[in-house]
């Protein structure tokens, strides 16, 4: 039942992608998208992609530091590759087999283990939401050309974001508001919840603030990649526009009812850029572009789990 289940899960990510996908190219004109496509700068797409490989270094650093805070040291190549590996699953397989579930897999060897590292992989995600939201508020009274519904939706997301994420981290709150639930559903005791919350709980201050710093070293990073996209388009909003956008793509990637964001993204933007002067054929494009250049991360990773399966078909077979 489980298998057919993700087997029907992943058919519909990737019925999802396919129309979205094809009511876009619907709306904004297939040949009009090609021709700015076709008119990009590469040398600028290939910045936007050494900017993003800077950027998976950098939260590698970041899964580290929550891995250390656990007493647990698993060599830095170890942890590159399996975010490499991961970023191949986000990007192009349609199951719920993702990216984040292959960093558990591979890197707990048994259930303690992957009780850990799942919760060093909730917490990295966490930091980077709550740093990128943060950035953005900070930003927000510098930016200019913001609709004033884009403000107060971006006040009121990331208000609500902030806040969970603290809970979440702060744990004691949320252990007491769970223990008197069932085993399985509370965040207290030795059910596999209070492990991973333990984990997540567990990674210590210091470490926490240090993935918080490393995560915004990360968005940096995050943000100019979508700027050097948008401008490798034609696209020239100011840098300000895009540390309140940015956050709400990224969160809008999180609902996993797509491929690699295919689709999802794009409509999101258009939302997005639609009061602005930037045709919608040139906001496609742009959504397009930072797919392509996380794809073409996301190659090396299949490289590389390609590479791993066949040496271990040729060890076996030794």
């Amino acid at each position: 039942m489980g298998v057919r289940k993700g087997r029907a899960v992943a058919v519909l990510r990737v019925a999802l992608s396919l129309l979205t996908l094809g009511l876009l190219l619907r709306q904004v004109g297939g040949h009009n998208l090609f021709l700015t496509l076709k008119g990009a700068s590469l040398g600028l797409l290939l910045s936007a992609w050494a900017l993003f490989l800077m950027g998976v270094i950098i939260r590698v650093f970041r899964w580290r530091a929550l891995l250390h805070g656990l007493g647990l040291r698993p060599p830095f190549l170890l942890l590159l590759r399996l975010y490499l590996v991961g970023g191949f699953f986000n990007s192009f397989l349609p199951s719920g087999f993702g990216g984040d579930v292959v960093r558990v897999l591979e890197l707990g060897r048994d259930a303690e283990d992957r009780a850990a590292a799942l919760g060093t992989v909730i917490v990295d995600r966490l930091t980077g939401i709550l740093s990128l939201l943060v950035l953005g508020l900070a930003v927000l009274p510098f930016a200019r050309g913001l609709e004033r519904w884009l403000v107060w939706l971006f006040v009121a997301i990331a208000g609500v974001g902030s806040a969970v994420g603290a809970l979440l981290l702060e744990g004691r709150m949320l252990r007491r508001l769970t223990s008197r639930l069932p085993a399985k559903l509370s965040l207290v005791g030795q059910g596999k919840l209070a492990q991973v919350y333990a984990a997540v709980t567990g990674c210590g201050p210091r470490a926490v603030w240090l993935a918080l710093a490393t995560s915004t070293l990360f968005n940096l990073t995050n943000i100019g990649v979508h700027w050097l996209c948008a401008r490798a388009v034609g696209i020239d909003l100011s840098l300000s526009f895009y540390f309140v956008v940015v956050p709400l793509l990224s969160l809008a990637l999180l609902v996993p009812i797509s491929v690699g964001g295919l689709g999802a993204r794009d409509w999101v933007a258009q939302a997005l850029l639609g009061p602005t002067a930037v045709p919608e054929p040139t906001t496609a494009a742009w959504t397009l572009s930072v797919w392509a250049v996380t794809a073409a991360a996301g190659l090396l990773g299949g490289a590389i789990y390609l590479w791993q399966g066949a040496a271990g078909i040729a060890k076996r077979s030794a």
